[in-house]
């Protein structure tokens, strides 16, 4: 009897563990792949998430993007780093115009408007970016290396992590690289965050070369009603070199939705 009611009260407790479980579609940055984000991937499934890892994908592609958009509609948390992350607020706004649902977003280290202009003036310089973009055109694997190396800017073991980070990257499918650098340059979504309904949960970390940590005041005064910033202490590539840490941050999070 009592051996029945324990199994009884173990099994309820799991069946609600199972229901607050959340599927979480995760989308990595520009040029580096996926390798770089399985160690965040295996953290959080390690917390009960289930989670699919994808690479960036061509924005401006009709076909491609409805793809990943029917892909996106199975998961409750669309989550990218970088340019992922601004995939991912382009998924969110879609469904949410397509079916009515607002999917929890997450952006790590993510400008929605990496370029800087007259009303959004934390970004890069045109002039800069351009410098990059013609850089990339004449020596991919050159230029992905110094990529590297910004992404690992601010982080004490830097070059240890710079290391470690080019071994994820080769000059494979440049096509798909240079689409990202395009989608860098002319993507802007600050009004579909000001606009979005559904939850938000920005990660920026203070000593980021690519995406400066000033940003977080622009977000503040974003005024969507469900956004919230956050910090953690690293590079742009704090998705990759502080999984454990990181999902924490967005277990906790998402555990108070």
């Amino acid at each position: 009897m009592w051996l029945s009611v324990g199994v009884y009260i173990v099994i309820t407790k799991y069946q609600q563990e199972i229901e607050r479980m959340q599927k979480i579609l995760l989308i990595t940055g520009w040029a580096v792949g996926t390798q770089p984000l399985q160690a965040l991937k295996q953290a959080l499934i390690q917390k009960g998430f289930e989670v699919e890892l994808v690479n960036i994908f061509n924005g401006f592609d009709p076909d491609d993007f409805i793809k990943h958009v029917k892909l996106a509609e199975q998961f409750d948390v669309i989550m990218g780093w970088s340019l992922g992350g601004q995939l991912a607020t382009k998924l969110v706004k879609h469904i949410h115009e397509q079916t009515g649902q607002l999917k929890a977003l997450i952006t790590l280290a993510s400008n929605p408007c990496f370029i800087a202009n007259a009303s959004w003036e934390i970004g890069m310089e045109n002039s800069t970016f351009l410098s990059f973009k013609d850089a990339f055109e004449k020596d991919p694997l050159m230029t992905l290396k110094r990529f590297c190396y910004l992404v690992t800017q601010g982080r004490v073991n830097a070059k240890q992590d710079w290391q470690k980070l080019q071994n994820s990257i080769n000059d494979d499918d440049l096509v798909l690289k240079s689409y990202g650098l395009d989608m860098l340059e002319r993507f802007n979504n600050v009004d579909i965050l000001k606009s979005y309904q559904g939850n938000q949960l920005h990660v920026f970390a203070e000593g980021d070369g690519l995406v400066s940590h000033k940003i977080v005041d622009n977000y503040r005064k974003l005024g969507a009603k469900f956004l919230k910033v956050d910090s953690v202490v690293g590079s742009h590539g704090f998705p990759v070199f502080q999984s454990e840490a990181l999902s924490d941050k967005i277990t906790q999070y998402l555990n108070r939705l």
